[in-house]
């Protein structure tokens, strides 16, 4: 993909701040990339993620993904019994820790939750 868009390796550093020597090896298939890396490599090959990992000219069919529930849908659900049992477990652990540490706890699940 590079070739085809007449970038030397020398670009691709410059675009990515990637060594000449890592990009030549990820090329040649010695190492491989983090995910990180590769979007930092399609981003400059202006192309998308998935068109490193897909040969074909269209955009790929994504299948069998499960549709994502909104906040409201995930309270009507009703718990599995592994789901209670788990849950059961968060509270006799969370019923242990110190009230600073509950607070910090909290804290952090209000922020992943926002993300």
């Amino acid at each position: 993909m590079r070739e085809e868009r007449n970038l030397s390796q020398g670009d691709i550093e410059k675009r990515t701040g990637l060594l000449r020597c890592y990009i030549s090896r990820v090329e040649n298939g010695h190492t491989v990339p983090s995910l990180e890396t590769m979007e930092r490599l399609a981003a400059a090959l202006e192309i998308p993620l998935y068109a490193l990992f897909y040969d074909g000219d269209q955009t790929p069919e994504l299948q069998n993904l499960t549709q994502r529930k909104s906040a409201e849908e995930l309270i009507m659900d009703v718990p599995t019994d592994r789901d209670s049992r788990f849950f059961q477990k968060v509270k006799r652990l969370i019923g242990h820790i110190n009230d600073q540490d509950r607070r910090l706890l909290l804290y952090m699940a209000q922020k992943l939750a926002n993300r």
